[in-house]
């Protein structure tokens, strides 16, 4: 037995074959009578497939001479879908060349029917990004050898360029993080005999071997990626006991930014900062009652916050 959808979909494949069929002829070949032949006909011209009928006893269909069916078939929203993650792409650290993406572009476009295509093409054209400074970008072709590493479980033999040297590694690769616009590589590192967390941008070659691994089975990249960012070893450790829930405090922290542990009494707020008066101005910004654990410098800083708040508001 035929489904709808089916019976729609011969319908395009045999005007194509053939040029033109009548109406009579159709509806056997379907299975169907006229009436629903024609309401298929109507679907195919409601997705943008010019069909040209003929009148009388001998009348039937044919697709617009010099028609060629598209490789590519999108509906509305598919297509408006494709349209804003290639913009995007542009604008949070996706690794493609930005003449990739106008090319893609230019290829979607191409294929879409008149009236979709003109539809696009307004949106393309009224729709703004705020302008944001270019993360490094990483070599797509390196994301995508690390993809296949990953999916067959392959070790990844890979030269990495950290900020104080440049090495040669083995790595069994665990998964690929996309956070805060930077793309990052999870992994077991041979060298360091350890998991290790790196920027993909910083990976200078990578080649898939035939070694092959077993990965941990409960192992979560994104989750290990945040609490690395949140306790990298720089600029101030602090520790703060926030007096409110773990869910409240995961809505008001930007993960990556701290690593939260549910206690007595509230959360503990574990993090690395540059600057203590930030920390400050951002332990108040939360909006609950809070206590400093250490270091004793974040509650000068505090002070000195206060200070300068309150002459403020008596100027």
């Amino acid at each position: 037995m035929y489904h709808p959808t089916t019976r729609v979909l011969t319908v395009l494949e045999l005007l194509q074959s053939r040029g033109s069929i009548s109406g009579v002829e159709l509806a056997t070949r379907l299975e169907v009578d006229q009436r629903t032949a024609r309401r298929y006909i109507t679907m195919l011209r409601d997705l943008g497939i010019p069909i040209e009928g003929t009148r009388g006893l001998a009348g039937g269909y044919r697709l617009q001479p010099g028609f060629k069916m598209p490789p590519l078939m999108l509906t509305d929203d598919e297509a408006l879908a494709v349209l804003l993650g290639l913009l995007a792409a542009r604008r949070h650290g996706i690794p493609a060349d930005p003449h990739a993406i106008e090319g893609a572009l230019a290829k979607i476009e191409r294929v879409l029917p008149d009236g979709l295509r003109t539809r696009i093409q307004a949106v393309q054209s009224s729709i703004a990004f705020l302008t944001a400074p270019a993360p490094p970008q990483p070599h797509g072709e390196i994301v995508l050898t690390l993809g296949v590493a990953i999916q067959r479980r392959r070790r990844v033999q890979m030269r990495y360029r950290s900020h104080r040297e440049e090495t040669e590694r083995g790595v069994d690769p665990y998964g690929l993080v996309l956070h805060w616009n930077r793309w990052y590589l999870v992994g077991w590192c041979h060298l360091r005999q350890a998991v290790r967390v790196f920027r993909i941008d910083r990976i200078m070659s990578a080649l898939v071997e035939e070694s092959t691994f077993e990965r941990p089975e409960t192992f979560d990249s994104l989750q290990y990626v945040l609490e690395s960012l949140a306790t990298a070893p720089w600029g101030f450790a602090v520790e703060a006991l926030l007096k409110t829930t773990l869910e409240d405090a995961r809505w008001r922290i930007p993960p990556g930014s701290a690593v939260l542990e549910e206690t007595d009494g509230g959360v503990v707020m574990r993090a690395h900062v540059e600057r203590l008066d930030c920390m400050a101005r951002w332990l108040l910004a939360f909006g609950c009652p809070f206590v400093i654990r250490h270091p004793q410098e974040l509650r000068d800083a505090l002070r000195q916050v206060a200070s300068e708040a309150l002459a403020l508001a008596e100027a």
